[in-house]
């Protein structure tokens, strides 16, 4: 299976609670910081809730 590559590219502060929410729990927290996660539909559905805020790739 693949994985993803997630990284943030905007920054939160006017965010809303629910966008804030989802990017912290993909493990973001700083403007260029990047993850590895596996791909899958959670996921998949969580990147497309915060799609503006971040950029990501597969690996």
């Amino acid at each position: 299976m693949a994985n993803l590559k997630i990284t943030l590219v905007k920054s939160t502060n006017k965010a809303r609670s629910k966008e804030t929410a989802t990017i912290t729990a993909l493990g973001l927290r700083k403007i260029g910081q990047s993850v590895e996660k596996a791909d899958n539909e959670a996921i998949r559905g969580m990147l497309k809730v915060v799609s503006h805020y971040v950029a990501f790739e597969e690996i």
